[in-house]
């Protein structure tokens, strides 16, 4: 099994989002660095820029394999071959209705002179990974003839894209048990998060045989984005025993790419987001002060993170000595119950209780 991340290219064609060739390399050293198998660094056929940005990452001697994705054209593999990547991934649109919107002529015809760009591309050297996009709307005899006709082509990888995010954790099991039982070569999974199920999904595919998964750091990409690296990577650690990835730069990851997309991040999303190692409610805190198991199934350590215990509305008095202690602060329990009073009172109010306004309240309360 591997990940192939393709912020860079799949994450770029989030609406409004752009990569200067600087940020691509910082992103895709971090991505090296953390393990990732592959990194797809975009689509040099775009442009001049995109071409020399790709070509940047691919000079950077990483461990991971670099790709880039390429229409089923050989302009775009000569593009990629420019470019300097080792591996391309070439896609065609194969279900019924990209066939008839996009080209206009015979399945059969289409799928020939995309095998036609295939054995170029293997004929200049590369490593070629051919993408059935939107696979989950193609029935399975027209997949099946697609990938056949790839190992007959000498692709190294087919991959199955659920490009509308439209399909659900036992459907795509499904179809990748059945493809991999069909097809010698190794499967890769691109799926989106149109339905909320792009992480579950990916993780689904894995179980039922795909060797390849994709991945975006924070999910991000085109429309509602796609499986996110660091809870992919989290899940495949506590669920599967994949201990190959460096957790601990998840944060830093997410901060950068979140900076570079302009795209900013929950502040209750899993394992990255602000709030997810975070507790108020005064039962939560009085139990994890005895064994944070108790309410953390991932613990913050795994990625080089922290919990910490909040005050607000439902803050109990454990929680408050707690946080009085770590704070440095000594208040005897009149003191306390009164400090409680008056937070329950401000956060009804919706008014923030920041530990400085803490300070401020016990100092205030204490005179």
């Amino acid at each position: 099994m591997e990940i192939c991340d393709v912020t860079l290219r799949d994450g770029e064609q989030a609406p409004g989002v752009v990569f200067s060739s600087e940020e691509k390399q910082e992103i895709a050293g971090l991505l090296d660095e953390a393990g990732v198998n592959c990194i797809e660094a975009g689509f040099p056929a775009v442009s001049t820029g995109e071409l020399a940005s790709v070509r940047a990452v691919a000079s950077l001697g990483l461990d991971a394999k670099i790709s880039c994705l390429c229409r089923a054209a050989a302009a775009d593999v000569d593009a990629a071959l420019d470019a300097d990547v080792s591996m391309v991934n070439i896609f065609l649109g194969v279900s019924d209705l990209h066939m008839w919107c996009k080209f206009h002529e015979p399945r059969e015809k289409v799928v020939a002179s995309a095998m036609d760009v295939v054995e170029y591309a293997k004929d200049h050297g590369l490593f070629v990974r051919f993408a059935a996009e939107d696979a989950s709307r193609t029935s399975m005899n027209d997949l099946l003839v697609v990938y056949t006709a790839c190992e007959n082509s000498r692709a190294d990888m087919i991959g199955f894209s659920d490009t509308t995010g439209c399909l659900i954790p036992t459907e795509i099991a499904a179809a990748v048990e059945n493809i991999t039982h069909s097809s010698r070569l190794p499967l890769s999974v691109h799926c989106h998060n149109d339905l909320g199920c792009a992480v579950a999904n990916t993780i689904t595919a894995a179980s039922a045989g795909a060797f390849q998964l994709h991945t975006c750091v924070n999910g991000i990409g085109e429309r509602a984005g796609n499986a996110a690296l660091d809870e992919v990577l989290v899940i495949l650690r506590c669920k599967g025993g994949v201990d190959q990835y460096d957790l601990s730069l998840m944060p830093k990851l997410s901060s950068v790419v979140a900076e570079a997309s302009g795209i900013q991040i929950s502040k209750s999303k899993p394992l990255t987001g602000e709030y997810a190692f975070s507790h108020e409610s005064g039962i939560h805190v009085a139990a994890m002060l005895e064994d944070p198991v108790t309410y953390e199934y991932v613990p913050p350590e795994l990625l080089g993170r922290q919990r910490q215990f909040l005050i607000g509305k439902h803050s109990g008095r454990k929680a408050l000595e707690y946080v009085l202690r770590e704070m440095g602060i000594t208040a005897n329990d009149e003191q306390i119950t009164r400090i409680l009073e008056e937070i329950k009172a401000r956060s009804e109010k919706k008014c923030s209780i920041t530990f400085p306004a803490l300070r401020e309240l016990i100092e205030k309360l204490q005179k």
